[in-house]
């Protein structure tokens, strides 16, 4: 392991080192399709002081299946490499291990070690750009020092195997997100008996429940049971879109009483093809289940098409400028772009020291639990 991190260290000295990473950019064009200038000047100011916070990227996938993907210096076919993301003032991102088929049982523990791997590898390579953080703390202190953060996750719930040995394995890796679905504990039926206890153990690692695509059952019940905040890592509003991993209302209005995070992609088979649309659906989220739960996410190198406006990670100036517009104050701002991805974060890693000191790990197999 040090002779790798020795050619990575060498391999970055090689290409020399990035500029800060919240520096706003330079441009040659300063106009928006949906917000003037002063509008946009805004917003660019704005995100200097309140970098955004993306709830969902697909890098890892895209780094395994794109031709030619270079992080470094955006000269490939990425969208969320990291001279977009500094264009677009992005300070924190998580890198979801989700896994195209659904693969079950040990393939898909293995597969999703080998994502993580992957993850591992590529930050290392790029260090003076991208570093991995664990929580809200390491985040700001990055962000501080002019870096874009790594949180890993999600992961999809098919990679326990049904072992919450795997989860505190993952979680000791640095996972921070689980989505549960596509799993026969958490299913359309909700959550089993054992799911129950993986939702409880979760809640003892200070590992997120994630509840895009989950069933109804599932959503319900997690929101009743888990004692740290859910998350939507990529939901918008199905009263404005009927997509099924989109949110009704009234699960909005029940996301908003448990102080959850419904973060809002730019895909346009979800939020439609433009900055507009995507803040329809903001202001949507924001109006049911209020400013504290509302985030931002992207579907960015997912292999999901992508909007024909905001087009990859350096659209976030453009979409805060049509939200100022709007009448967005700039504390609703903040609590969108930053403020809320921290707060579920610190949140998690309360309730997970609180949750250690009345129960050790959970040893129970799902054989145990289930008739």
């Amino acid at each position: 392991m040090a002779d790798l991190q020795d050619e990575l260290d060498t391999i970055t000295e090689a290409v020399g080192g990035l500029a800060p990473a919240l520096e706003p950019p330079s441009r040659s064009e300063d106009t928006a399709p949906d917000a003037g200038t002063d509008a946009l000047d805004r917003a660019r100011s704005f995100l200097a002081g309140h970098p955004v916070a993306v709830g969902y990227t697909g890098v890892p996938w895209a780094l395994r299946h794109l031709p030619r993907y270079d992080v470094e210096f955006g000269e490939g076919n990425g969208s969320a490499d990291v001279p977009r993301l500094r264009e677009g003032y992005v300070g924190a991102l998580f890198w979801s291990l989700h896994l195209p088929g659904e693969p079950t049982g040990d393939r898909a523990a293995r597969a999703t070690l080998d994502q993580l791997d992957l993850v591992l590898t590529a930050v290392r390579a790029h260090h003076e750009g991208l570093r991995l953080a664990d929580d809200a703390a390491q985040i700001t202190d990055l962000r501080n020092r002019g870096r874009v953060s790594v949180v890993i996750g999600p992961a999809g719930a098919c990679a326990l195997g049904d072992s919450l040995g795997v989860l505190r394995i993952l979680r000791a890796l640095g996972l921070r997100l689980l989505t549960l679905s596509g799993v026969s504990w958490a299913g359309d039926d909700g959550l089993t008996r054992f799911g129950e206890e993986v939702v409880r153990e979760m809640d003892r690692l200070g590992v997120l429940p994630d509840l895009s695509g989950a069933s109804a059952a599932t959503v319900h019940r997690t929101i009743g049971l888990s004692r740290a905040p859910v998350v939507f890592t990529r939901s918008g509003a199905r009263a404005l879109r009927p997509h099924p991993v989109n949110l009704p209302d009234d699960v909005l209005v029940e996301l908003g009483r448990a102080q959850g995070l419904c973060l809002v992609p730019l895909a346009p088979e979800q939020t439609g093809p433009s900055v507009r649309d995507v803040a329809d659906h903001l202001d949507h989220v924001r109006e049911l289940a209020g400013p504290e739960c509302v985030g931002l996410s992207g579907a960015y190198d997912s292999g999901a098409a992508q909007t024909s406006d905001p087009t990859d990670a350096s659209s976030y100036p453009r979409l805060i400028a049509e939200l100022l517009v709007r009448g967005w104050t700039e504390a609703d701002l903040s609590l969108l772009t930053w403020g809320n991805v921290q707060r579920v974060l610190r949140t998690a890693d309360f309730t997970a020291r609180a949750a250690q000191q009345s129960r050790g790990p959970s040893m129970a197999r799902i054989t145990d639990l289930e008739d």
